[in-house]
């Protein structure tokens, strides 16, 4: 019998796009209408995202993006911008951490190299054509959503004293907008505007307008308005001053780059994933983890006290793994064939107790080699900074905990052909630090995510790329065709809900809209990758619907359980096709009130 779904399941042959904002899946939806494919899609809801969800994410981000060409093999586009060159641990000497907020965290930005390289090898239409619905919703002004409104207010006070140009962008009248109200981005609109006018002043050719996109910003007049805004001391949240690291120079030494996913075969699919310099690879160490426990056994009976229990200790052991083998593999030695590796899995799932959660950090050890253990931070140490770490959102009075994790967006299309993208959109969001007054956005704070640690496999270095979070995902079956596309905002908690959703679609969910409606769970038993970095040993966030006795038993198996809000975990988004019928698929979360498919 099927089970409850707050919304249909779409289902068509032409398109589909699925994301954490209505405008964005519309905006994907048009250009797949005018005739573009599934990477013109995502590539326009990208850049209306940046606009519409300025509290998650903004053209300072990054984005990660897994994706297949019909008839192609899967790759990765990277878009997260590295570390400056000025960035080393003697830069950052006297801190135990990279900053939460501010210009030192900032790394290059990564997301427009990456939406425009995408566009170029990929896509069928202009620079004009996917940069139109952003720009004209920022021209125009966009629906402030309750938790835009919300973060705004709570940052008045910093944008007021410290942060001039954000105030001018989200202060319009000296005030933070209502909810419901329309908020413009007069300044981001302006910026956009020149890059398609520089863009159509090389010419018709569609590949050297888009060329040229890439060089107004890397090299030309947004690099420059960096470059500027940086030459001097820039105010942290409190007021101190801060030199940047990032410069203009950092910004023309990088672009975007193509590279292979990391697989692993999950039954008759394969699930493929970023490299190490995402979290990525914890979701395929789960699902080998899943294997030797026999936890998809069971996930079609609804969510039992076993099940999050198993896949709780699995969770804890990959996420210990993350903070002790993972990094840039460019730079550092990652020893993925043995952490993805059924034998190792095997081990690591012998030190899970069926009837006792774990309370300590346990990273696998791999040949002679000891694996990093960060420093445990405690939650409740660090002042209260609202611009910090990563942007959360205040839960209704009395509804459950006072700040439920945001972190960022997600879409996912695919078109009739069977070209599939899946893409997480993050960073540069309004809480990170001062909007730049020529650009009308602020930069990132990716940064943050290193350690200062030398030790640490993910150490501060020049040119690095951070070990992110963002964490797309592709499904391919035995033939090599992809499937499904699906993820989620949240930080650390991507690859726990994302996993959820994904294992009861593996094990036979149809459903897609099902596969998102189940109660949602995770733990944050492991080092947070946002400041301040805290661990809370045996944590374990769920929600209500699992039901009471469910919750009693995980209490009494030595779990610390907090009950969320209920319809507060995730904003997932999905996309399917099947090879054989053709028929699309699509769906997207109804927590959040905001996340919608489109398609037919």
């Amino acid at each position: 019998m099927p089970g409850f779904t707050t919304r249909p399941q779409l289902r068509g042959n032409f398109g589909m796009v699925a994301s954490t904002h209505w405008l964005a899946s519309a905006t994907g939806m048009s250009l797949l209408e005018r005739g573009g494919n599934a990477f013109d899609a995502a590539v326009g809801a990208g850049f209306t995202l940046q606009v519409v969800e300025p509290h998650l994410n903004g053209p300072g981000g990054e984005v990660p993006v897994v994706f297949q060409v019909a008839g192609s093999a899967p790759r990765v586009l990277c878009g997260q911008g590295v570390a400056p060159a000025a960035a080393t641990l003697e830069a950052y000497r006297g801190m135990d951490r990279v900053p939460g907020s501010g210009v030192l965290a900032a790394t290059v930005p990564g997301s427009f190299d990456a939406w425009m390289l995408l566009l170029r090898d990929h896509g069928t239409m202009t620079v004009r054509d996917v940069l139109d619905h952003a720009i004209g919703l920022a021209e125009r002004g966009y629906p402030v959503l309750d938790r835009i409104a919300a973060a705004v207010e709570s940052l008045a006070p910093v944008f007021t004293r410290h942060w001039t140009g954000s105030a001018a962008v989200y202060l319009p009248h000296g005030s933070a907008p209502r909810p419901g109200s329309r908020l413009r981005n007069p300044a981001l609109a302006a910026t956009y505007r020149r890059i398609v006018a520089e863009a159509e002043s090389a010419g018709a050719d569609r590949e050297a307008q888009i060329e040229a996109a890439r060089r107004a910003w890397s090299r030309g007049f947004v690099a420059e308005a960096v470059g500027a805004f940086l030459s001097r001391p820039v105010a942290s949240a409190t007021g101190e001053p801060q030199r940047a690291l990032l410069t203009a120079q950092d910004m023309a030494e990088w672009s975007a780059t193509y590279e292979d996913p990391v697989s692993a075969s999950y039954g008759v699919h394969t699930v493929h994933k970023t490299g190490p310099w995402g979290q990525g690879p914890t979701m395929l160490q789960q699902l080998r983890l899943a294997e030797a426990l026999g936890t998809g056994a069971d996930v079609l009976e609804g969510v039992s006290a076993d099940f999050v229990h198993r896949v709780t200790e699995a969770a804890k052991l990959a996420f210990a793994d993350r903070e002790a083998w993972y990094g840039d593999p460019d730079l550092t030695d990652v020893p993925l064939g043995e952490l993805l590796s059924a034998d190792y899995a095997a081990r690591r799932a012998e030190l899970v107790d069926p009837d006792r959660a774990s309370l300590e950090q346990r990273p696998g050890r791999v040949g002679a080699r000891p694996p990093f253990e960060p420093p445990l931070y405690v939650p409740g140490l660090a002042p209260e900074d609202r611009t910090t770490g990563e942007p959360t959102v205040t839960g209704a009075p009395g509804a459950g905990p006072a700040e439920v994790r945001g972190d960022t967006c997600h879409v996912d299309a695919v078109d009739a052909r069977g070209n599939m993208v899946s893409a997480t959109p993050s960073g540069g969001w309004l809480s990170s630090s001062p909007v730049i007054p020529q650009l009308g956005f602020p930069l990132g704070t990716r940064a943050q995510m290193f350690w200062l640690d030398p030790a640490s496999p993910n150490a501060l270095a020049p040119r690095k790329r951070p070990r992110t979070t963002l964490s797309p995902t592709l499904v391919t079956r035995e033939d090599g065709q992809a499937v499904l596309a699906v993820g989620t905002p949240g930080g650390d908690q991507q690859d726990q809900w994302t996993f959820t959703a994904l294992l009861r679609v593996l094990n036979g969910v149809a459903d897609l809209q099902e596969a998102l409606d189940s109660p949602m769970f995770h733990t944050n038993a492991f080092p947070s990758s946002f400041h301040p970095r805290e661990t809370v040993p045996g944590g374990l966030v769920v929600e209500p619907r699992v039901g009471g006795a469910v919750l009693a038993e995980l209490r009494r198996r030595g779990h610390r359980v907090e009950v969320a809000q209920d319809w507060s975990l995730g904003r997932l988004a999905a996309v399917a096709r099947d090879p054989d019928s053709g028929e699309l698929r699509a769906a997207a979360d109804a927590r959040g009130a905001q996340g919608y498919a489109a398609g037919r």
